[in-house]
């Protein structure tokens, strides 16, 4: 605590004031590809699964080189569910035998795809079970894919479904597998999405070699992330516990996950009728759907204890005002070694700490305090940030600016999403940071990224000195408990695109570092990238006077999505008069073939009217106050505006809890864990964020009562943050 008090005593003649393109200058002299290199190989050499002990090792390494950087880090554990496969078994046994593989064979080149002490092919969080059944073909086993099916008159009830990766969320297809009935699910990634129809496999090319398998979690994210036992409270050796049966997010069936090695010849032994054509893979055979006389056994055992949770938290306090937090993490765990998923992110998170380190050295102190975290367990379910979060919710609600995530590290394009006052600082970074590969900044590059691929499908052209507006964030990284439960602004930053195949060895044993130098980012120009891109995105936000939020991106955002909200629920009124029509013509009989017949869909309740007037009208106030705070905050810092202390305090603190008051204490239907009334992951989206999801769902779900409800305190949402920003402005 010394040194850092040194540091803060020498802060003003090291860097004086307005010397922020000094400080990123000297801050990206400290990035060093050898370091991403040297952390890659060292913390990918053995497995890193929760509850292994490379998982432990590496915590602790990093731990230690906080500490030698001049951080204060220490590591908190928790204790959370999280069951690790004893055994499982797979065949085929009608109408003739095969024994699925179910592993992952070595691959010349590749060092550590030989040993055999990582976890095997498994799905975490499906129920245990031995089952025996016909097989249904389910292809991404989706709700319409089910609605397909019943078309069809094929049921899958008391019977297996074999389903393939591609459309959602790998959770999805088990949890809808079991509302249908099913007695057992498997999930394989077939060659037309990441294997041989796509390129040169592994080790010629990047892409999935026969026997790899995509690993994963079917914890029920939407539901809760985090430990299934402890929703809403740390994971402590102490907490109090739910029995596993009451947990909500745990599957109640079995679930295996196969390579498309193993898919093959269970695909092969089905008949009935073919697939239809948006159904068919890449393999050599017909896909057809079944039921049967492909019948197959299935048996999965799991061990269901708690595992210890290994979270490294280090702290540089702030100088100025200590109780403003701005938060970074990525997670550290992995399906196997993890190069890709996540250990290349967290090698230029730790290449960031390094050079702050540095800059504290020299002299520099930040104004807020800086909370680096290094996550364990976000792969089986966000656990370690969960956990973590949930135990420090007060703190982190009275402290918390900002949370920056990031996850996997490719060559490519930089991604920016989040919360959407983060936009126009996002969007000032990503001009200042060079394309490692091109020499224009990485904002440019985007940018002719989007010019082209409007251009490709026929759209019109963005503008190309615009800002990139961000995607929303849903769930699927460690983001989810700050944004989505506690109302903390958040970014996610990554950069990908340009490998062969972004997930071609994705939760394999082949994510590897010989995988990932030969194909991820060779030279690591991209890791440096990412350091960079956030590296500056945490420095302003740690030392701006007045915290850099901009809110015109947010309201426009809004009111696009207000948008959406009529026409979707126009089409669906429009949907379903056009059904009813069809339906009293019997137009659905009439224009099927008899030889393969379909039945009509099911006659829809006609939609009410909805009444949508407070939510425009309070989106139209947020633009109004939006655009006089924006324009206010420019002439501010045009200025070079000065503050006094008490009145920059009362300022960001409005500015820091702008986004809890997007926030309700119900949150959303069946779903409370979930506070945000504008991003949230979608009950049947899985990652895929469902943005005002409370009238957005009601909508998509027929349930009109809860769509008026939603309506209503959505509106009253974003009447609390407009009123907080008219506040914000007059302290300008």
């Amino acid at each position: 605590m010394a040194f850092l008090a040194m540091c803060a005593l020498a802060c003003a003649t090291a860097f004086p004031a307005g010397s922020e393109a000094t400080i990123e200058q000297r801050f990206d002299a400290e990035l060093n590809v050898a370091d991403l290199n040297t952390w890659l190989k060292d913390m990918t050499a053995e497995p890193n699964h929760v509850g292994s002990p490379h998982d432990k090792a590496n915590a602790e390494l990093v731990r230690d080189q906080f500490r030698q950087w001049g951080w204060d880090a220490r590591i908190e554990v928790f204790y959370a569910l999280y069951p690790t496969l004893k055994h499982h078994t797979l065949e085929l046994i009608a109408p003739t035998k095969y024994v699925a593989a179910l592993e992952e064979p070595a691959i010349a080149g590749d060092a550590t795809s030989a040993r055999t002490d990582g976890l095997a092919p498994y799905l975490a969080y499906a129920g245990d079970g031995d089952v025996t059944g016909d097989l249904v073909y389910v292809n991404y086993g989706m709700q319409e894919d089910y609605n397909e099916l019943a078309r069809r008159g094929v049921d899958v009830r008391g019977r297996i479904v074999i389903a393939r990766y591609g459309s959602n969320w790998r959770g999805l297809i088990p949890r809808l597998a079991q509302s249908h009935g099913a007695i057992g699910c498997i999930i394989y990634s077939d060659p037309q999405r990441d294997g041989y129809a796509v390129g040169e496999v592994y080790p010629k090319g990047s892409w999935r070699p026969a026997q790899s398998v995509q690993r994963g979690s079917v914890i029920d994210l939407p539901i809760y992330p985090g430990d299934p036992l402890t929703p809403g409270i740390g994971a402590t050796k102490n907490a109090k516990r739910l029995a596993v049966a009451d947990a909500k997010t745990i599957l109640k069936i079995p679930a295996i996950a196969i390579s498309y090695g193993d898919a093959e010849p269970l695909l092969a032994a089905l008949e009935g009728p073919v697939a239809p054509a948006t159904w068919r893979g890449a393999l050599p055979i017909t896909y057809h759907i079944g039921p049967g006389p492909g019948k197959v056994h299935l048996e999965v055992t799991s061990d269901w204890s708690l595992k210890p949770l290994y979270d490294v938290i280090a702290k540089i306090r702030g100088g100025e005002v200590p109780d403003e937090w701005i938060l970074r993490g990525n997670h550290r765990d992995a399906w196997v070694f993890g190069a890709v998923d996540p250990l290349a992110g967290h090698g230029a998170m730790m290449a960031e700490a390094k050079a702050i380190g540095a800059l504290m050295k020299a002299g520099w102190h930040p104004r807020r305090t800086l909370v680096y975290a290094s996550w364990d367990g976000e792969e089986p379910g966000l656990l370690g940030s969960t956990e973590w979060a949930e135990a420090h919710a007060e703190e982190l609600r009275r402290k918390a600016v900002v949370y920056v995530n990031s996850d996997v590290i490719l060559r490519g394009f930089v991604s920016l999403s989040g919360s959407h006052s983060l936009q126009a600082l996002a969007n000032d970074v990503s001009r200042t940071v060079k394309d490692p590969e091109t020499g224009v900044s990485v904002g440019e590059r985007l940018r002719a990224k989007r010019l082209v691929d409007a251009y490709n499908k026929s759209a019109k052209l963005p503008s190309a000195e615009a800002d990139v507006p961000m995607e929303a964030l849903g769930s699927g990284s460690d983001f989810a408990p700050f944004l989505l439960h506690l109302g903390i602004a958040s970014l996610n930053v990554e950069y990908a695109g340009l490998l062969q195949s972004d997930g071609g060895v994705s939760h394999s044993n082949y994510d590897s570092y010989d995988h990932y130098v030969r194909f991820g980012d060779p030279t690591h120009a991209y890791g440096i990238a990412e350091a960079q891109t956030v590296g500056h995105i945490v420095l302003r936000l740690a030392d701006a006077s007045v915290l850099p939020l901009q809110f015109g991106p947010f309201a426009a955002t809004v009111q696009g999505y207000v948008t959406e909200l009529h026409e979707l629920a126009d089409r669906r009124a429009r949907a379903t008069e056009d059904l009813t029509r069809l339906l009293d013509r019997d137009a659905f009989r009439l224009a099927t073939d008899p030889l393969q017949p379909m039945l009509a869909p099911e006659r829809e309740a006609p939609v009410p009217a909805l009444d949508f007037a407070v939510l425009d009208e309070a989106s139209v106030r947020l633009k109004q106050s939006a655009r006089e705070y924006d324009d206010r905050y420019a002439r501010f810092i045009a200025a070079d505006g000065k503050l006094s202390a008490t009145r920059a305090k009362r300022l960001n603190d409005l500015l820091r809890g702008m986004e809890r008051s997007l926030t309700s204490e119900r949150g959303l239907p069946g779903r409370e864990w979930h506070k945000h009334l504008i991003y949230a992951p979608g009950l049947y989206t899985g990652y895929v964020a469902k943005t005002l999801p409370g009238v957005r769902e009601a909508i998509e779900q027929t349930r009109w009562d809860d769509a008026n409800r939603f309506i209503v305190l959505t509106a009253e949402a974003l009447e609390r943050y407009t009123q907080r920003l008219r506040e914000a402005r007059e302290l300008l």
